[in-house]
């Protein structure tokens, strides 16, 4: 499976914003982006003052390019998701977010079970994460309402379970998830709607830009 390997704190300064690709280190003084918020590269503190007006496509490709980096989405991954979420009933850019919201990695994440998405993405391809009592090492796999997500008996003795455990009960989820730190266990209460979707993206400008 493809997956980004390069570093990631380049990734928020390219876009020009924090994208907490990696965790509860993005709120430390050790934060990249804190210390150098210019874009990368060798010319990139000096054309941060020389920039123009943005075109509409420069706008539409980095609104796109955000999102795919926030969910660690390969391009051709992504494109797919587009063209399913045009194909369904309703707002394309809804549909779309709803769809990477559904993504496993994406729902460990959000239940507090990782602190970042790439993480959350290594622990179910360890085999750590099970849907429905069955064990699956695919990080995009989609989950539906009803869905239980639970962590495999034979890895809730490994150290940083057992931390984990402590650590839940003061974790917030949101609405259309469930969470139990007694028994490391979640659930898929509802399809998130946009309202409970809190990432900081412009759908509309990601439509226009597949639209052209």
């Amino acid at each position: 499976m493809a997956r980004y390997t390069g570093p990631v704190c380049k990734l928020c300064r390219r876009e020009g914003e924090k994208l907490f690709l990696k965790g509860s280190r993005c709120l430390t003084p050790k934060c990249s982006y804190e210390r150098r918020s210019y874009p990368p590269g060798q010319h990139g503190r000096e054309n941060q003052f020389r920039r123009g007006r943005a075109s509409d496509y420069l706008l539409q490709l980095r609104e796109k390019q955000k999102a795919r980096r926030i969910y660690g989405v390969l391009e051709r991954q992504f494109s797919r998701y587009f063209k399913r979420a045009s194909q369904q009933v309703g707002l394309t850019g809804t549909n779309l977010l709803v769809l990477l919201e559904r993504r496993l990695d994406n729902v460990v994440y959000r239940m507090g079970i990782a602190d970042s998405r790439a993480q959350a993405r290594q622990l179910v391809q360890h085999g750590h994460i099970m849907i429905n009592g069955r064990k699956t090492n695919v990080p995009s796999a989609l989950v539906s309402s009803g869905d239980t997500i639970s962590i495999r008996p034979e890895s809730t003795r490994r150290n940083y379970f057992r931390q984990l455990r402590q650590d839940l009960d003061d974790r917030r989820v949101p609405r259309w998830l469930s969470i139990s730190a007694a028994s490391l266990s979640g659930s898929v209460l509802d399809l998130p709607k946009r309202d409970d979707i809190d990432v900081s993206l412009n759908e509309q400008l990601i439509v226009e830009y597949y639209s052209r």
